[in-house]
């Protein structure tokens, strides 16, 4: 039996807000998570021997024991006693370390493909109890759906988000540990609590109607975004080339931000043929010029409705 291209879809925070700080040290947060069709795709072989073994592609110098991959499935494992193992292979296609939660997906696509090829029966619930000790954003990838999250991230609610839009994700040529970041004595974190209801009323005054918003003022069929993402100035102080892409980016008058700790920038858009035009645009200044060491990658990809794997699980 087996699981072959199994998809693990990148993450955007919409917008990030530091509301606080716990005396454990983790911070309090109210983000907007949506999925976006940039993935990593997974295999899964059973195994009657109970050992997990996986091969990578893309992603060299990550030891079996520090993969998340590998962790998730081990702790599934533990958590129903199953006597069966997996011969995991995956190919990466979500830059590594940068704010999109490829790591994090992965050990999540992990959980629910092995949950559903082993048999175990866990529950939506259940699995994301099992993931949230993985990470912060595993659980946001078994949720299933677009989501509100507030505490350390664990707290989610279901969002509606417009079906059509679409990203153009640029990877810069640096970086971001995220652990530095929310060290940093200079990251702000009192950004006042909002509610649900606020985003979701932004979202309808700024749409224009059916499918339809509102561009950034600088136009080039850019949308505008709700609030911001407090990270952003600790990461251009300290991380210049991704300053530098912030920066490049609004000089093409596209209203640019920062998913989740960086380093990636993304730029919303109605459809996707603006986002594949933008992408064209970009590759074509970057190639041959001094524009070039400003942008590593550079994707146009639609946001996602929902996981792909959401009713993999039930509920």
């Amino acid at each position: 039996m087996a699981l072959y291209d199994v998809p693990a879809p990148a993450k955007i925070n919409l917008f990030l807000h530091v509301t606080g700080r716990r005396e454990d040290g983790y911070h309090l947060l109210q983000t907007a998570f949506r999925y976006i069709d940039l993935c990593d795709t997974l295999n899964f072989d059973i195994r009657r021997d109970g050992r997990i073994e996986r091969e990578m592609a893309g992603m060299a110098g990550l030891e079996a024991d520090d993969d998340l991959v590998v962790k998730a499935a081990r702790a599934l494992q533990r958590a129903t006693g199953t006597p069966l193992g997996a011969q995991i292979s995956y190919r990466k296609r979500i830059p590594a370390g940068g704010g999109l939660g490829g790591g994090s997906s992965d050990a999540a696509t992990t959980l629910i493909a092995l949950n559903r090829l082993w048999a175990t029966g866990l529950s939506r619930q259940e699995l994301m109890a099992l993931a949230l000790p993985l990470g912060a954003d595993v659980p946001v990838f078994i949720y299933g759906r677009p989501a509100f999250a507030q505490g350390v991230g664990e707290d989610l609610s279901p969002l509606e988000l417009p079906p059509e839009r679409a990203y153009l994700v640029v990877q810069p040529p640096q970086h971001v540990p995220t652990a530095a970041v929310f060290a940093s004595p200079d990251l702000t974190r009192n950004s006042p609590c909002i509610k649900i209801a606020v985003f979701a009323d932004w979202q309808q005054i700024n749409a224009t109607g059916p499918g339809r918003a509102k561009p950034h003022a600088m136009g080039q069929g850019s949308l505008a975004l709700f609030g911001r993402n407090d990270l952003e100035p600790v990461v251009f102080a300290k991380y210049p080339r991704v300053a530098a892409a912030h920066d490049w980016l609004t000089r093409q008058g596209m209203h640019a931000r920062m998913s989740g700790s960086g380093a990636c920038l993304f730029v919303e858009f109605v459809t996707m043929k603006e986002a594949v035009l933008r992408r064209q645009q970009i590759i074509g200044k970057i190639s041959g010029d001094e524009d070039a060491a400003v942008v590593q990658g550079v994707w146009a990809c639609p946001g996602l409705a929902d996981h792909p794997l959401r009713h993999w699980i039930r509920s």
